[in-house]
């Protein structure tokens, strides 16, 4: 059975690349609960700002966080919507991707 998938798959690499970082993956982890300013990321990481600023430009351009401005502080959330987006695309390949046994390989003649 085909895979009715339809998302675009640098939507898909730039999502699997922002979570393959360990301090990526600690500020989500951060964001579970709730929304927090870009100081209180910094210590509770223990990081400095320009740091995670390079992270969290990571997170947003593939969509897994937003923020919003208030005043002089940007806060930042979980794009939620993205992480079903993720979960969708990785369940269907349990739904969709049976598992064959490999072919035998022929010797070239």
């Amino acid at each position: 059975m085909a895979s009715t998938y339809t998302l675009a798959p640098d939507t898909i690499v730039a999502a699997f690349h922002a979570l393959s970082d360990p301090l990526r993956v600690k500020v989500l982890e951060l964001l579970r609960d709730q929304e927090l300013c870009v100081c209180d990321l910094c210590d509770a990481l223990g990081v400095s700002q320009s740091k995670l600023s390079f992270h969290l430009k990571t997170l947003k351009e593939a969509g897994l966080v937003r923020s919003r401005q208030e005043g002089r502080w940007i806060y930042y959330s979980l794009n939620l919507p993205q992480f079903v987006v993720l979960e969708q695309y990785l369940s269907e390949f349990r739904r969709f991707s049976p598992i064959l046994p490999a072919r035998s390989c022929q010797e070239p003649s």
